[in-house]
């Protein structure tokens, strides 16, 4: 073979040789061009399926959300826990007195001797409850019977810290107490109204029930509705009776401990003072709910506390002169009148407000200040709700006729 021929069948074969190599690295390129789309793809959706997973938990958190937990969250850090220390007093009888032959023997030689036979102890009684603040600059509502007579008042705020309170002004009728924490730029509530309430609306109490507050700083939240309104209750008590007047009836769970925190509506607006409650345990400490709660009415509290931020007490100390019988048919057949219901003037105090007012034995009171008079109970808490110098108007029957009567409250003669 020539030479000629050898050289073209060499370079034929270093270019069939370079075009395999092109190829080879064409086909390479394609691979690598393969994988990086692929790792992109899966990098892309990895992004939307993550989208997607947080779009899905906003949508299932804000389902979650309603006007409930919205007024939980604004109202939660406006609710204080209350710790008290009352001091009180017993009287302690000293035995040798009890002896009938030493008291005649001391009264003999020294006169009477009743106040030696009694001796007064104090001790200290610890308590608790709940409350809310009012003001950014730390003025808090709660109950008298929770704070009225402390000596010492400690309030836990939820981010744990703890002050020291001064009481404003407290009344024992109202059982409404005004409290002060020195503090700026406080969370606090807003006062809403109750006399549009509606029957059957949402509430939240918020409290501190057998004083969890201490265990994590937090205030309970119970959920309900308005179960009924304008609730007459009088609770009998020393000195002066508690008028429980116009109360709001909810089934929302209040238990011992929750006595000065918050009734809320759905709009994060205070309508009540939780007070007071029906309970299996009625009367025993520790009672706990069952779904029959009353709160004293927003109003109503607003009312007293600007009467306390004035003057720091209500003077409750007067009287009527009257002593007042619950009609009944024996009473009726002996002042002989066929009305069934009413309050009977059954005893009146010489140059009292009563005889002033030109009241007689026998006037059947009908109504007080356009209140309907029932019952003894009635009468008590149109009476006991107001304080000294107000006048009362009167509606009574003497003799089968109607007749206005107006009555001045005076001071007590007692004091």
């Amino acid at each position: 073979m020539s030479k000629f021929w050898i050289l073209i069948i060499v370079f034929l074969t270093i270019l069939n040789s370079c075009n395999s190599e092109h190829k080879l690295h064409s086909n390479g390129d394609n691979i690598a061009n393969d994988v990086y789309l692929s790792q992109n793809n899966n990098s892309n959706n990895s992004k939307t399926q993550n989208y997607e997973l947080i779009k899905a938990n906003d949508e299932v958190y804000n389902s979650r959300q309603n006007s409930i937990t919205k007024a939980v969250s604004v109202g939660s850090p406006a609710i204080v826990g209350i710790n008290v220390t009352e001091v009180r007093q017993y009287i302690v009888r000293d035995p040798i007195y009890d002896d009938p032959f030493f008291n005649q023997f001391m009264r003999r030689f020294f006169g009477d001797n009743s106040n030696r036979s009694r001796r007064s102890r104090e001790y200290e009684v610890s308590g608790l409850g709940s409350g809310f603040i009012i003001s950014p600059d730390g003025y808090i509502l709660t109950n008298h019977h929770v704070a009225g007579n402390a000596s010492k008042i400690v309030v836990t705020m939820t981010d744990g810290s703890k002050y020291d309170a001064e009481i404003i002004g407290s009344d024992m009728v109202s059982d409404v107490a005004l409290l002060k924490i020195k503090g700026k730029n406080l969370p606090y509530l807003k006062l809403g109204r109750s006399d549009d309430l509606i029957i059957g609306e949402w509430v939240i109490a918020f409290g501190n029930p057998f004083g969890l507050f201490d265990k994590n700083a937090k205030p309970t939240v119970t959920v309900g509705v308005v179960s009924n309104n304008n609730v007459n209750i009088l609770h009998e008590d020393q000195p002066f009776n508690r008028v429980y007047k116009g109360m709001i009836q909810t089934d929302a769970a209040i238990s011992s401990g929750n006595s000065g925190g918050p009734l809320v509506n759905s709009l994060g607006e205070v309508i009540g003072m939780n007070t007071i409650i029906y309970s299996t345990s009625q009367g025993r400490q520790g009672a706990g709910s069952i779904g029959i709660g009353f709160s004293i009415p927003i109003d109503r509290v607003k009312e007293i506390m600007e009467i306390l931020k004035a003057n720091k007490t209500i003077d409750r100390d007067f009287y009527t002169g009257i002593e007042p019988r619950q009609l009944d048919e024996q009473l009726a057949r002996m002042i002989k009148t066929d009305i069934n219901d009413g309050v009977v003037v059954f005893g009146m105090q010489r140059n009292s407000p009563a005889e002033k007012a030109g009241f007689e034995l026998g006037d059947i009171i009908i109504e007080i200040n356009g209140n309907k008079i029932n019952r003894i109970e009635d009468y008590l808490i149109a009476v006991g709700d107001n304080k000294t110098g107000d006048k009362l108007i009167f509606n009574i029957n003497r003799n089968g006729k109607s007749i206005i009567k107006n009555l001045i409250l005076e001071s007590n003669p007692r004091r």
